[in-house]
């Protein structure tokens, strides 16, 4: 795994170099491969899933409490009503989807959390960042085909 900085960060390096490797190889793949909003929602939903319960675990087995921001969704602004895509049958959706380029998104973020041993908190934290910004672009949807528009980030995210 090679980023724009060079190669994966050692887990004794600095916690900002090895957050912005991850930050740095997710934008590029999803921008390089234009990957749609839905792919980009399924992928970072099933790691905020598995990481947030690893670590409400994790807390009630010391007795201590997570904070909200790592266990919700972080609210975002919208102008318009949550759109109306509950005519679209999910099962259409899944079979739409590139489940070889959702796969390859995957493991770029396994392997740079697991081999950078970044801690899960921090990767959550980044995940919920990522969350906020597909919610965003979906409350903007006007129609079930906004679901696999590429994916747009902000300039610098």
């Amino acid at each position: 795994m090679e980023g724009s900085e060079g190669n994966l960060p050692r887990p004794n390096e600095p916690l900002e170099d090895r957050l912005l490797f991850l930050q740095e190889n997710m934008v590029n793949f999803v921008n390089q491969y234009g990957l749609p909003v839905v792919e980009v929602a399924l992928v970072v939903s099933k790691f905020i899933r598995i990481i947030g319960e690893k670590l409400q675990k994790a807390a009630e087995e010391t007795g201590e409490e997570l904070p909200r921001s790592l266990l919700e969704p972080w609210p975002i602004e919208s102008d318009g009503d949550v759109p109306r895509i509950d005519s679209f049958p999910l099962e259409r959706v899944l079979d739409s989807v590139d489940n070889d380029r959702m796969e390859i998104f995957d493991t770029i973020i396994r392997t740079i959390i697991n081999e950078a041993e970044i801690p899960f908190a921090s990767a959550i934290t980044v995940l919920r960042d990522w969350e906020s910004k597909i919610r965003t672009q979906l409350s903007e949807s006007t129609s079930p085909g906004h679901l696999f528009s590429p994916m747009k980030l902000p300039d610098g995210f």
